[in-house]
């Protein structure tokens, strides 16, 4: 029982994989279309805010705070399961329901006095309405992760990707750039509604159209169980939002010049318009192997370590053969997208209104960003194996030291000239850490050292293998033309160095006789 949550993390990072690509696909057209401009500055900005939503309380704090409470009942009582279901559903549809209203009057409010300016809030009204509906959707999966249902969940933003694409797509002519980053904008709200309606038939067929409870609100327990759920959702939104809430702030401040203006207290701001696009176009293009990997692993063993939270063995071997695969994927994968973040930036981005200058200022950003990788997977499976336990207070403690941490040197750094590269690194700095300070609170309190002598081993294999693949890729592309020649040399020098880079990789795993290469293939 060590955990076999391999079998779900390759489920989870199979269906992901289609739906990153189909996510490179959706920004590949966006970028080609609307480049680095006041259009795409407006929808990064107008998107922000309910994509921080989905990423606390759908994919993280609401779901992790419900997901051990629904895994108990459904193992124990699966109708008390429903009933419990059926609150926190609907609770949280009604309380997000209210926020996004006073959201709609305050960001209306803010675009009368002319302190937003009218295309970025417009956009960010159009768009609020998406957090309800996707963190339902997050809700929905948790419920079939429960029952070992991963992939329908993994599968649902390919239903976000193919609408926008078709939206971009279809307004490419003959519209302008404002009118048709509105018709994008529209088509994320539709895609929110396919994407629950698609959790809901999934839910209904695992669970034989068995889903709510209709006398939930009567059920004295029921409400119970829920309250236990929002108590332990608030100091989660931290516990587990550290990278977004950083990353959030980093929104906030590359969006000054187009959502407020190009001062600031009568000052120059030192960033110029368009640092907004350039952020979030990095910041998609590191997400790629973050969620195809380290979130696809974090996901798959909090069912097995909520289940696990009594038998404190079998939680410790499970969190340690954790750590040893995400370090086994993440090291390379953080290395790796350093080295090629020009020829991958110039592949999936650079065309059309997407300048070569554009690609050089994107690459930069995101090897910055892409440096902690490793970090940013680790940290969601400590901060799980934290909530597991059923201890919500040490994550939020070292939430807020790392949210001020960022937001310090977020504001220090853009006056270097690192410029809007700056937020990156003081994301990624913040980032690494995270994994040595929640490694400290799972020791004090009584997991036992997760870093024991196996794991201490297969981590310095990771790093060494990774080390050799380093030079190798190196080497590879100083025989190579330079990749911002022509987009076919940045595709032969991406190519090239990915499949050099995984060989030597793969390679040095097989040399060391790691487990972990043979539990990604599938074989324990």
């Amino acid at each position: 029982m060590s955990g076999r949550f391999e079998r779900h993390a390759r489920t989870v990072a199979a269906l992901t994989v289609a739906s990153r690509f189909s996510g490179l696909a959706r920004d590949a057209v966006l970028s080609r279309i609307f480049g680095v401009g006041a259009a795409m500055d407006a929808f990064a900005f107008g998107f922000m805010v309910p994509n921080l939503f989905r990423r606390l309380f759908g994919e993280g704090a609401l779901t992790a705070s419900f997901l051990p409470t629904y895994t108990r009942l459904v193992d124990s009582d699966p109708a008390a399961a429903r009933r419990a279901a059926t609150l926190v559903v609907g609770g949280a549809m009604a309380l997000l329901g209210v926020l996004v209203l006073l959201g709609e009057v305050l960001v209306w409010r803010l675009s009368v006095a002319g302190i937003v300016e009218g295309q970025p809030a417009r956009l960010l009204m159009i768009m609020l309405p998406f957090a309800p509906l996707i963190c339902t959707t997050a809700l929905l999966g948790a419920m079939l992760q429960a029952r070992r249902r991963f992939g329908p969940t993994a599968a649902a933003p390919i239903l976000l990707n193919l609408a926008v694409v078709a939206a971009a797509l279809a307004v490419a002519t003959g519209r302008s750039e404002e009118s048709g980053i509105v018709a994008v904008a529209v088509s994320v709200l539709v895609a929110g509604a396919a994407q629950v309606a698609w959790s809901w038939v999934a839910l209904r067929r695992a669970t034989r159209g068995e889903v709510v409870s209709p006398s939930a609100a009567s059920d004295a327990a029921a409400r119970l169980e829920v309250g236990g759920v929002v108590r332990r959702t608030l100091p989660m939104v931290i516990g587990l939002g550290v990278l977004q809430v950083n990353t959030l702030l980093d929104g906030v401040i590359a969006s000054w010049p187009t959502a407020v203006g190009p001062t600031v207290l009568g000052v120059d701001y030192p960033l110029e318009p368009g640092a907004m696009a350039t952020l979030a176009w990095a910041q998609r293009l590191y997400e790629f192997p973050l969620g195809v990997f380290g979130i696809a692993v974090a996901t798959a063993i909090f069912p097995a370590l909520s289940r696990l939270s009594s038998e404190p063995a079998e939680f410790l071997e499970t969190l340690r053969r954790g750590v040893r695969l995400v370090l086994f994927i993440g090291l390379p994968a953080s290395a790796g997208l350093v080295l090629v973040a020009e020829p991958l930036t110039a592949v999936i981005l650079e065309g059309r209104a997407f300048t070569a200058a554009d690609t050089v200022a994107t690459a930069g950003v995101l090897a910055a960003y892409a440096a902690a990788v490793w970090a940013y997977s680790l940290n969601q499976v400590l901060v799980r194996a934290c909530y597991a336990r059923g201890d919500t207070r040490s994550p939020v403690r070292i939430g807020i030291l790392l949210v001020g941490l960022n937001a310090t040197l977020n504001l220090l750094l853009i006056w270097t000239p690192l410029g809007v590269a700056g937020l990156a690194v003081s994301t990624a700095t913040c980032a690494m850490l995270q994994p040595w300070l929640l490694l400290r609170t799972l020791r004090s309190n009584g997991v036992g050292p997760v870093l024991d002598s196996q794991v201490r081993v297969s981590a310095f294999r990771s790093l060494a293998s990774t080390a050799a693949m380093v030079v190798v890729v190196l080497a590879v592309r100083s025989l190579l033309p330079p990749a911002t020649a022509s987009w076919w040399s940045a595709l032969a020098t991406l190519g090239a160095c990915v499949v050099a880079g995984g060989v030597v990789f793969a390679a040095g795993g097989a040399v060391w006789r790691m487990p972990e290469l043979r539990w990604i293939l599938g074989r324990s």
